[in-house]
């Protein structure tokens, strides 16, 4: 019988004993193989993301900005350039001070709330300013280790201010360009950035050695334009007067060489600031001179004499009757004159800017070969200048003209036009003939001088004989001498053009009796009436968007050509050229 209390127990059999080691072995092997996947999952699907982690923790990777080309005038002068200045971020995990939102917003002349509550977000980078004065750094230096850092960035700088801002254009903050030139250029003045990569310490210090990498940014490429810095601020002062004499909406006054096409200035009114584009309202923004429709009104009456006269339909000296100022046409329609005329020589119909001589002789001409004259002086397409936003304009077919057409197109009217298109209007007259494609861009520069892309002037094609614009000249020429334009008339320099006052369109379709657009459209020195007489230095287009109280072209806008060219005659020391004599 067995002691008290003990209680025999039977040994294992061998099975049993197989089992239970099985069970051990199987549980051993699943944790192996949990292992095996975790490490397989960590060392081959996770390990790029692991890998970029360890790098963030141990190396750091900065972009170093490119800065982007300068702009130049036709001199040399800079107009748009880029620097490199401080900017601050925070890593708002280092952050224990609870004074430093409040110290940073005083630094930075910030609202106090907006700074606290980038320092509060959960991560290791946020932006408190970017492009800062570079006297804030001794300050900045002082709160590294609270947090605080700073990063050298590229700025876009215009020492010229507001001058020329609507050929420019401007960037963003992270210098990609937003209109005008920098954004139309925006592939060739980027650069290409460079790049700085070394280690850091556990306290985020910097550790510079042989592992330290640094590639230098590559500076984008600079740009030379056609537009002269002293004439653009002459445009711009003469609008201006202009603009504010007559309490206009706004205005634009372009100067180009009529030859060669080259734009020599291009203001616009309302301007902005290209350093606070952000700021601007998009009617400051607008280029006026490439993007604003209007009807040209008397202007236009320089296409139709030209196709009348090259269709040698008419003669200078030829009479033709005015109505006294009244001339019913179409139904109820009756074109006015602004003021009476008898009897004009087709030459003073032009002068006096008659709309009932000029349609009675524009009668003479089929509406297909009208159409033909429009088209060919670029009306109704872009001219192709280097700028975003211009439009094309609107001129009819024939086929949509209505009975009232044939009347009021001559005239300047049911067509809409862009400034740019009168200006090559103009030079079409003023270099005797041959069509012209205005430009901003007279070349690209590498960063080492080569020249990557350069203006190539295409061969003109005659549009008007020579014959035909020597024979406008001395018409153009009286407008200013005795016609519509006398206020355009420079003292010792022989001047012509043409005066417009349009009215513009109301929402319901009808014209406007209070707002208007004036214009006056000039080049000079006028030639000799000669068919082989040199051709004129410059065409200037004025527009001065309602103006109030008084619209007229040839009291609003030819005023701002006669300043405009008589500052340009100083510049330039144009010589007087002789009045040309009046037609019979």
């Amino acid at each position: 019988m067995p002691a008290w209390g003990l209680e025999r127990v039977a040994p294992l059999g061998r099975a049993e004993t197989s089992r239970r080691l099985l069970i051990v072995y199987a549980g051993f092997l699943a944790l192996l193989g949990v292992l095996w996947v975790r490490c397989l999952w960590l060392q081959v699907i996770q390990s790029g993301e692991l890998s970029r982690r360890a790098a963030a923790q141990h190396w750091v990777s900065r972009a170093v900005p490119a800065p982007r080309g300068t702009v130049y005038d036709r001199t040399g002068r800079i107009l748009a350039m880029s620097v490199r200045v401080p900017s601050v971020f925070g890593n708002p995990r280092q952050v224990t001070s609870t004074r430093l939102a409040s110290d940073m917003a005083s630094l930075l002349g910030q609202p106090k709330p907006l700074v606290a509550r980038r320092l509060a977000r959960r991560k290791g980078f946020v932006w408190l300013a970017r492009h800062v004065d570079p006297a804030l750094l001794p300050k900045l230096a002082m709160l590294r280790s609270e947090g605080i850092g700073v990063v050298e960035e590229v700025q876009r700088v215009y020492p010229n201010g507001r001058l020329a801002s609507h050929v420019l254009g401007h960037v963003d903050i992270d210098q990609y360009g937003l209109e005008g030139l920098e954004l139309a250029l925006d592939g060739a003045l980027q650069g290409h950035p460079g790049a700085f990569e070394t280690l850091r310490d556990a306290k985020g210090d910097l550790l510079i050695g042989p592992w330290t990498v640094q590639r230098e940014a590559a500076p984008g490429s600079s740009v030379v334009l056609t537009v002269d810095s002293v004439v653009q601020g002459i445009a711009e002062d003469a609008l201006s007067f202009g603009v504010e004499k007559f309490h206009a909406k706004g205005g634009s006054v372009i100067v180009m060489d009529p030859d060669t096409g080259a734009i020599l200035a291009m203001a616009t009114r309302p301007t902005f600031d290209p350093h606070a584009a952000g700021r601007a309202k998009t009617e400051a923004r607008r280029n006026r001179a490439i993007t604003d429709l209007a009807e040209p009104g008397s202007v236009f009456k320089v296409v139709t004499a030209a196709a009348l006269l090259e269709e040698g339909r008419v003669e200078p000296s030829e009479q033709f009757f005015c109505e006294n100022g009244k001339y019913p046409t179409i139904g109820r329609h009756v074109l006015h004159d602004h003021r009476p005329h008898g009897w004009l020589s087709f030459h003073d119909v032009i002068a006096m800017s008659s709309n009932i001589g000029t349609a009675k002789a524009a009668s003479r001409l089929k509406p297909d070969e009208l159409y033909r004259y429009i088209r060919a002086f670029g009306f109704g397409s872009k001219t192709g200048i280097e700028l975003p936003g211009e439009v094309s304009g609107i001129v009819p077919k024939p086929a949509r003209w209505s009975k009232l057409s044939p009347f009021i197109i001559p005239i300047g009217q049911e067509i809409a036009v862009t400034p740019i298109q009168l200006a090559v209007m103009m030079s079409v007259i003023a270099n005797g003939g041959l069509t012209v494609h205005p430009y901003l861009i007279e070349r690209v520069e590498a960063p080492d001088g080569r020249v990557i892309r350069a203006h190539r002037a295409g061969k003109p094609e005659r549009l008007l004989k020579p014959e035909t614009a020597a024979a406008l000249h001395p018409m153009l020429s009286s407008v200013v001498e005795s016609g519509t334009g006398q206020l355009a008339k420079v003292p010792g320099l022989a001047v012509g053009g043409k005066t417009g006052t349009a009215q513009k369109l109301e929402p319901n379709g009808r014209y406007s009796h209070s707002k208007f657009v004036a214009s006056f459209i000039g080049y000079g020195p006028v030639p000799e009436a000669a068919p082989a007489a040199e051709g004129a230095k410059f065409v200037v287009v004025v527009t001065i968007d309602e103006p109030r109280p008084l619209y007229f072209g040839g009291v609003v806008a030819a005023p701002v050509f006669r300043r405009v060219v008589e500052s340009l005659a100083s510049y330039w020391g144009l010589k007087p050229a002789p009045v040309l004599a009046r037609a019979p």
